[in-house]
């Protein structure tokens, strides 16, 4: 039995689209440079921020955030960033009687961010917030605190085997691995992926008959 459902945020709720797009103006490079080099750590299994890196080897990702804000041009988030899928079955999950939380690898502001949107959630964390990032079993230990059931109860969805699928797995977790942005095409089919896995799906509203099964 399913009792909570705990949500990645980047590529399972939100398209990266303004997030990459922002990071290649700031960088003065075209976006389709960033996004082929997206592409290319994807493929390597890599973490993301790689590809920021390969453009600015060297570069201080922290003190570069700190400098979007303050010229005005930091992160950014509406309704337009959200998947079609996303309220409809945050809703239905939250009417079937399972706390939905969502918690991601991202800043104190995407929390606000994510707060402001009022989606159908009990808890909005975001890795800022906490102060731990995935995939450090920290992360994961704090998500079963805000959880309110057990691991073998509480199941983390999310697009990326390294970060979501993997580590939630070896937390105790349950693990829906979805495919939806690079990295849930990419990995989808991979064994590994798979086998960890509990569940493989295309929506999140496939979600409402896994806690109803």
């Amino acid at each position: 039995m399913i009792r909570t459902v705990v949500l990645d945020v980047g590529e399972t709720l939100t398209r990266d689209d303004r997030y990459w797009a922002a990071w290649a103006d700031w960088l003065g490079v075209p976006a389709h440079t960033l996004s082929a080099l997206v592409g290319a750590v994807v493929v390597d299994g890599r973490d993301n921020a790689d590809a920021v890196r390969l453009l600015r080897p060297g570069i201080d990702l922290a003190a570069e955030y700190a400098a979007r804000e303050a010229a005005g041009r930091g992160e950014r988030l509406d309704e337009s960033d959200l998947y079609e899928d996303v309220r409809p079955a945050l809703a239905a999950l939250r009417a079937a009687g399972t706390r939905v939380v969502i918690a991601g690898n991202q800043s104190p502001r995407m929390g606000q961010l994510l707060r402001a949107l009022d989606l159908p959630a009990d808890v909005v964390a975001t890795s800022g917030e906490w102060g731990v990032s995935k995939p450090d079993p920290k992360f994961f230990a704090r998500v079963l605190e805000v959880s309110g059931a057990p691991a073998d109860e509480t199941l983390y969805v999310g697009d990326h085997p390294a970060n979501d699928i993997h580590p939630a797995r070896a937390a105790g977790l349950r693990t829906a691995h979805l495919r939806r942005g690079p990295w849930g095409h990419w990995w989808a089919d991979d064994p590994e992926v798979r086998a960890a896995a509990d569940w493989s799906i295309d929506s999140l509203a496939e979600l409402v008959d896994i806690v109803k099964a």
